[in-house]
């Protein structure tokens, strides 16, 4: 087998190379390294890298079947797309963690309106299944184009004022803050890897099955209340997540020698 085949597959001598050379590429495009300018020529980078041009062939063939580069006939391979980061280092809505204004973040209200909580998020929300909550859905556009789904679920006493807010252009954590006067404090989180399925993919323009970044937040006022639960579905070829882990003593480890018989 030569080359890669239409299922992404390379040939296995240059299996590593080409994974290892494409992690270090894909780092430097999505840190803005080249910018507006081409990539280096596959020359260049097989000089760089001390590999075979197959291998760097391999390499951009892969990175143009993730969206990152398209290569122009005669001119040369340009990064087409870069992902957006989302920072974990502190609990921000999405507008506020690019430091844009609202022109570039715009939001498509899908739904806005009071429901029955299920069980699974009255228990979350620390209410009585079936009290009224305030369900927003969301599809998050940056730049024009879809970034993620969000579905958010909240006290109905939180949420109703929302219904009359500007849902369009605001992130909800803002609304909640500057308008209802409820400083936010903490949050619960959980990331994981899914696929989308057909409703969801057309909302976000990908295909069925496509990666998506999945978290699930529980968002906590500064007082301890549970206020804003939300589960968001990030396009997996437009978003990262990025933050600072700081390495501290875990009180549960017994940091004495063991024993010696």
């Amino acid at each position: 087998m030569t080359g890669i085949t239409t299922s992404g597959k390379v040939a296995g001598s240059r299996v590593a190379p080409v994974r290892r050379i494409r992690d270090v590429l894909r780092t430097r495009i999505l840190a803005g390294v080249y910018g507006t300018r081409p990539l280096p020529s596959e020359a260049e980078l097989a000089a760089d890298f001390q590999a075979s041009r197959n291998v760097v062939r391999d390499v951009l063939t892969l990175l143009r079947m993730e969206g990152l580069v398209d290569r122009i006939p005669g001119v040369g391979t340009f990064v087409v797309a870069g992902k957006a980061v989302h920072g974990l280092d502190r609990l921000r809505g999405l507008a506020e963690s690019f430091g844009t204004g609202p022109d570039r973040v715009v939001n498509q209200v899908l739904l806005a309106d009071t429901v029955l909580a299920t069980p699974a998020v009255a228990e979350r929300l620390q209410l009585d299944a079936g009290t009224e909550v305030v369900a927003l859905e969301r599809v998050r556009l940056l730049d024009g184009e879809p970034l993620s789904l969000d579905a958010s679920y909240l006290p109905a006493d939180v949420g109703r004022p929302l219904l009359e807010m500007d849902l369009t252009s605001n992130d909800v954590f803002v609304l909640i803050e500057q308008e209802l006067g409820l400083p936010l404090g903490a949050a619960e989180l959980s990331i994981e890897a899914i696929a989308a399925d057909r409703t969801v993919a057309d909302l976000l323009r990908v295909h069925d099955g496509f990666p998506l970044l999945f978290i699930e937040r529980l968002t906590y006022t500064d007082a301890g209340r549970p206020i804003d639960l939300e589960f968001v579905r990030f396009r997996g070829d437009r978003m990262s997540l990025a933050g600072w882990l700081h390495r501290t003593p875990d009180p549960l480890l017994n940091h004495s020698s063991p024993e010696r018989g």
